[in-house]
């Protein structure tokens, strides 16, 4: 029996899920995508790991593993052990940070000064390549030189190229070849083979490998200050939110303040928010009237008046007045912490273009170490005292840094630079996705109109004693219902009706792109539009002459309609601009709704849209958009609604406006943050440039290496001019996705 239990609590053991748990690390020591590869290939193999990715260019990695079989100490153990270095995302790498960045640039001057040194002992060897006895440079001479330059080459070697010995010595250890195995190489081959030179004759060129040192030490360190210039807008909303919190205890009679850590809020936690100061979190004022500015999170850059009952975000900023404010979302529930890592992921994900590149980055490097060798061996047939030299030049002016840094740069560029016009983008894919479009599709309500629609005219088509209990029903399914339309009734409904029934109505039943029905005291409502709510009903009701161009929608039962509600919405100032603006280009636009043809064609006339479609259920944009990209098309879809939701995730590209949905931007690619269609506009062009910045990129580093190593193979490079070349071709690739800076956001039109 005893044994039994026993038995029987083991496999119940088993069969319990363990518990996940999740961090972000700050991780250093990474200098090319191989690294990334190393480190999550081998974290990926512990046991109880689930999830480990790296952003490359921000230098921080998600976490997610059991805590039954590991634990974030042997996470970090496993990540030093591969030679990096990692913290926990409770500590600080600021400290870390500025003793990297010195230490570099110790090392960077340390081989700065010993190049222009040692260019005073080489100058006459390249003056007179054969000393002679008798001569202006005497063999005794010649020697005493090369000793010089290889008592300055040693501070080079023994400290300024430690990084690149430990970064190599780390691959070896760990069987994988990364950028600093060539780089390594080429360094110590071209120093050792050079003492030997000094001694026993012949050429040195300790002033390569110092000035091979110098420019790749140079190439990074510039290269590191353009990837915090590219990730300035990553780095700046992760520090938005602030670090403490002024609590209000005991409100709202018995006031106690104190001043708490705001990683530890809670929901429904009372703040008090002063006037210059960040909000800590999500919430909702309580107290007070002030001016908000949001511009970071929504690239508005007009303040937005805040009062009793209105929503703050976290991160930002309080500009007049004090503000008491109930939390809502705190800490990773928030807005800001969803954009920061919908910005992260999307910055780690790369277009499918690049990812064939990155898959053959190791197999080149391998390629090019076969290549050095097999140079040598010839060389040694032909000429043997160049075959040496021939070799380090191979390795180095071929070392794939250009490759590896194609991408990073540019990518974090743009969605750093969408991001401050209020673009966010939320799936790397998109760059390229965009940037090869060929048709856009909008919605109308909340898309190209603003979406606040209004009642113009409410008709009540039956009057009887039932009516009363139909308009207080329609106020309490347009209050449960988050579509503009609903919105819309509520609002004109909310003077002469303030309470709702929800407690007497059962099975509430929304239907994208119809309305909603309800089950009332024993008869089923409906809410929504007229096709939907006259389902049911023996003949179709004519519509009013006077309700045409207008939104339609009614309530009723599954007998008769008791009262239709005429909304009109407003097209949004910016509307026709982006759509000419993408006629412009080459696009095709495409106007797909649910509301009425004529309400929609009138819509499509003030844009100039020859494509628009009326009286759509969800499927049937679904089917349009599918139809499309069967014959080619590359669609983007531009959506606010609930009832976008399906056809969004069949889009190439899913576009949500900021104010849509939860279920249209949680579907989304893009999302319009500023609510500005301008802005889709600036999107497009930044994809664009983005994606022909990283092409050019990659056709830089392909075509530099084709030409480079036939110039090597065949002696025409000395280990000076190779080291010259790999840390152009990286400097141009780094600098190239500045270039993007230079296009210019839109002048926005002021809001209605």
């Amino acid at each position: 029996m005893h044994s039994n239990e026993m038995i029987s609590g083991i496999t119940q053991a088993q069969n319990e899920p363990s518990t996940q748990e999740q961090e972000r690390l700050y991780l250093s020591g990474m200098h090319c995508a191989a690294c990334v590869q190393l480190i999550e290939f081998r974290l990926r193999q512990l046991p109880g790991v689930i999830k480990f990715t790296i952003n490359v260019t921000s230098h921080r990695a998600d976490v997610i593993w059991q805590s039954d079989k590991t634990s974030l100490k042997k996470i970090l153990d496993a990540i030093v052990s591969l030679g990096y270095g990692a913290l926990p995302s409770n500590q600080s790498p600021d400290e870390f940070e500025k003793k990297e960045n010195k230490l570099a640039l110790w090392r960077l001057f340390v081989a700065g000064f010993a190049m222009m040194q040692i260019m005073m002992y080489a100058f006459p060897a390249y003056l007179v390549p054969v000393p002679q006895p008798d001569g202006d440079l005497t063999p005794d001479l010649d020697k005493l030189l090369k000793l010089a330059s290889m008592i300055i080459a040693i501070p080079v070697i023994g400290f300024s190229a430690t990084p690149f010995f430990k970064s190599a010595w780390r691959d070896v250890r760990n069987r994988h070849v990364g950028m600093d195995v060539p780089v390594s190489l080429g360094i110590l081959l071209t120093f050792f083979a050079s003492v030997w030179a000094t001694f026993h004759g012949g050429t040195v060129y300790f002033d390569s490998a110092i000035m091979f040192v110098f420019l790749l030490l140079g190439a990074r360190y510039i290269e590191s200050r353009v990837q915090k210039k590219t990730t300035a807008a990553l780095r700046i909303l992760t520090q938005l939110t602030p670090a403490m919190a002024q609590k209000i205890s005991g409100y709202p009679d018995h006031r106690q303040m104190q001043v708490v850590d705001a990683s530890v809020l809670m929901p429904g936690d009372i703040l008090l928010v002063n006037a210059g100061e960040s909000f800590p979190a999500d919430g909702i004022v309580l107290e007070g009237t002030s001016e908000c500015d949001e511009s970071l999170m929504t690239g508005e850059s007009l303040p937005v008046s805040k009062s009793v009952g209105s929503e703050v975000i976290a991160g930002a900023v309080n500009i007049t007045g004090t503000l008491v404010v109930r939390a809502l979302h705190v800490a990773g529930q928030t807005q800001l912490s969803a954009l920061i890592g919908m910005m992260e992921s999307a910055a780690a994900e790369k277009p499918p273009l690049v990812l064939l590149a990155d898959k053959h980055a190791s197999r080149f490097l391998v390629l090019i170490l076969l290549i050095a060798f097999m140079s040598v061996v010839v060389w040694m047939q032909i000429d043997s005292s160049r075959a040496l030299w021939i070799g380090i030049s191979i390795i180095v002016v071929t070392c794939p840094c250009a490759l590896s840094l194609a991408t990073p740069g540019v990518m974090s560029a743009a969605i750093g630079l969408l991001a401050k016009n209020g673009v966010l983008i939320t799936n790397g894919k998109v760059i390229q996705a965009m940037a090869s479009a060929t048709h856009f599709v909008f919605d109308k309500t909340g898309t190209l109109t603003v979406g606040k629609l209004r009642v113009v005219e409410m008709r009540h088509v039956v009057k009887n004693a039932s009516h009363d209990v139909a308009e207080h029903l329609a106020f309490t399914l347009a209050s449960y219902s988050s579509h503009p339309v609903s919105k819309a009734i509520a609002d004109a409904l909310s003077v002469n009706h303030s309470g709702l029934i929800a407690e007497e109505i059962a099975e509430i039943n929304e239907m994208p792109g119809r309305g909603v029905e309800v089950r009332y005291d024993g008869k089923f409502y409906r809410l929504g539009n007229i096709d939907f709510v006259c389902e049911h009903h023996s003949s179709k009701l004519m519509i009013s002459p006077d309700f045409a161009n207008k939104t339609v929608s009614a309530i009723g039962d599954r007998e008769q309609i008791f009262i239709l509600f005429a909304l009109e919405d407003v097209l949004r100032a910016d509307a026709k601009e982006a759509i000419q603006h993408l006629m412009a280009n080459g696009k095709q636009v495409l106007l797909l709704s649910g509301d009425r043809r004529e309400v929609v064609q009138k819509i499509a006339d003030e844009c100039h849209i020859t494509q628009a479609i009326g009286e759509l259920s969800p499927q049937g944009k679904f089917e349009i958009v599918k139809k499309l990209q069967s014959t080619g098309a590359s669609v983007v879809m531009v959506g606010d609604g609930m009832n976008d939701g399906p056809v969004l995730s069949l889009a190439d590209v899913a576009v949500a406006m900021g104010q849509g949905a939860p279920i249209s931007q949680s579907r989304s690619d893009l999302l319009l943050m500023s609510n500005r269609l301008t802005d889709l506009n600036f999107g497009f062009a930044v994809a664009t440039k983005a994606f022909r910045l990283i092409r050019e990129n990659l056709a830089w580093a392909v075509l530099y290496n084709a030409l480079a190593i036939p110039a090597a193979v065949m002696g025409l490079l000395e280990p000076w001019h190779a080291a010259l070349g790999m840390s152009l071709s990286s400097l141009i690739v780094v600098l190239n996705a500045l270039r993007l800076y230079l296009i210019t956001p839109p002048v926005h039109l002021m809001a209605e």
